[in-house]
């Protein structure tokens, strides 16, 4: 756990310490940092009294913050993105259960040596804040099946990025996969190196309609036909300045979790704010 708070500061240090006024080349393209900021929060809450049609009094929340920092120069480019994201719920009388729950953080620097082939090396964090528990109604019982670094995601990676278009890119490289766990949560200590394939998409239409997604893919060395496939997806209509509808859709397979295909969607309608 040492080990990984050090790197998380070191990246975090590294990443402000060496801000750098913007500047402008003999083709007047700004270069410097860039910064985003957007938080959002969904909230639903229903209350009932002899009400005839019957019903469960029921109360969820949700709150995303998701960032990016990027330093564009003549010669590099330093991405970092982060997101972060919980919410509960509560349905009748059981208390509060977890719905969302993200830590994660991806930095990835680019040389610029060709038009849209260019070499990178990388470094990406996925973790959660809070104990995740698996629910037994009929017993009235909950088992804890992960937490706080447990698990824990680290991957370092280096290879050559494509960029066809300005709104998708996508790059490949061989990388060394970390999980941190402990026993008695979902999987052990494991290190292993791979293939690493991630492909970044953001496409803006009539611009109160924006998609983005995410593709991640790793395959071991030892067992390049097992493949670990995360997908992230977010639809965002805009209905006024600050208030949204969203649509999320993320994918898991990964064996060492669970042997099917883990689904998440999350439908909901809240204020989503851009702070930079």
């Amino acid at each position: 756990m040492k080990n990984i708070l050090l790197r998380i500061v070191f990246i975090f240090v590294v990443m402000f310490s060496s801000y750098s006024f913007a500047q402008t080349d003999s083709t007047n393209q700004i270069y410097g940092w860039k910064h985003t900021v957007v938080a959002g929060i969904t909230g639903t809450q229903m209350s009932f009294k002899d009400w005839a049609q019957g019903g469960e009094n029921a109360l969820s929340y949700s709150a995303l913050v998701d960032g990016k920092s990027i330093q564009d120069l003549e010669s590099t480019n330093w991405s970092n993105s982060y997101k972060l994201a919980y919410g509960q719920t509560r349905l009748g009388s059981k208390p509060l259960r977890k719905t969302e729950d993200k830590l994660e953080f991806e930095s990835v620097l680019t040389y610029k040596v060709g038009t849209v082939i260019n070499p990178y090396v990388s470094a990406s964090l996925k973790t959660q804040f809070d104990v995740g528990y698996k629910y037994d109604d009929a017993s009235n019982t909950q088992t804890p099946v992960s937490r706080l670094w447990a698990p824990a995601y680290l991957q370092q990676s280096i290879g050559a990025g494509y960029q066809p278009i300005a709104q998708l890119k996508t790059r490949l490289g061989a990388a060394l996969r970390e999980v941190r766990s402990k026993a008695g949560y979902i999987e052990n200590n494991k290190t292993e190196g791979g293939l690493e394939s991630i492909t970044d998409g953001e496409f803006i239409f009539q611009e109160n309609v924006r998609l983005t997604s995410k593709l991640e893919m790793f395959a071991p060395f030892n067992t390049l036909d097992v493949v670990v496939v995360r997908s992230d997806n977010m639809l965002a209509v805009k209905i006024t300045k600050i208030v949204s509808i969203t649509f999320n859709a993320q994918f898991i397979n990964d064996a060492n979790i669970a042997p099917q295909t883990q689904i998440k969607e999350i439908l909901g309608l809240g204020i989503v704010y851009a702070l930079l």
